[in-house]
């Protein structure tokens, strides 16, 4: 009886006795999802940079996006001056467009003395001087015949090294980018003049 009574009480200790091994090996992160492994350190620092990378309100993405829109325009802006292909506008982008650039840059033009011969000119027609006046309306028809002769040279010529140096290719737009190119001063064109004047393009 006395063997039969320990056996027993061996039995009822037993369980007792495994119970805490067994809570130890299953204890969890409090912050995991019950009946889920915690997931791996890497796994979770992923998830937490692409929720905070996940814009969470409008305000937010809008304010992601004029970022992003204010770097581009930086971007543009020093390629503007520098020639950078890579960020150039698409209208100045390509190897035509620059030959067309450096075309008109490697030369006078008429076209850019405008602005400030029509300043002048506009001073002399205010002088209340007949002859004067009439000097001023001279002016005018000798810039805007010089102007004209000026642009037709340009683009006689312009089409002609265009299809010599791009055969085959595509040029379309490209001389009429160039001419409104040439009513700007040279020093405010953008992008930026790379070669001198007198340079072959």
């Amino acid at each position: 009886m006395g063997f039969v009574f320990r056996s027993r009480a061996k039995e009822e200790k037993a369980p007792a006795a495994k119970a805490p091994a067994t809570a130890s090996k299953e204890t969890r992160d409090p912050q995991a999802p019950k009946g889920r492994p915690t997931p791996k350190r890497s796994v979770a620092q992923s998830q937490r940079r692409s929720v905070a990378n996940t814009p969470v309100t409008r305000k937010e993405a809008a304010k992601r996006q004029r970022d992003a829109r204010r770097v581009q325009m930086e971007r543009q802006r020093q390629a503007l001056a520098g020639g950078d292909e890579r960020y150039l506008p698409a209208r100045d982008k390509g190897p035509v467009r620059k030959f067309a650039r450096d075309f008109v840059d490697s030369r006078f033009h008429m076209a850019e003395f405008f602005l400030p011969l029509a300043v002048v000119i506009l001073v002399l027609s205010m002088v209340r001087v007949g002859a004067v006046q009439s000097i001023a309306l001279l002016l005018w028809l000798v810039v805007i015949i010089l102007i004209v002769v000026d642009s037709a040279v340009t683009w006689v010529r312009l089409r002609k090294r265009l299809a010599e140096r791009f055969a085959g290719e595509s040029t379309r737009g490209a001389v009429a980018y160039a001419l409104m190119r040439t009513l700007q001063m040279r020093r405010l064109r953008m992008p930026k003049p790379q070669v001198k004047r007198g340079e072959q393009p």
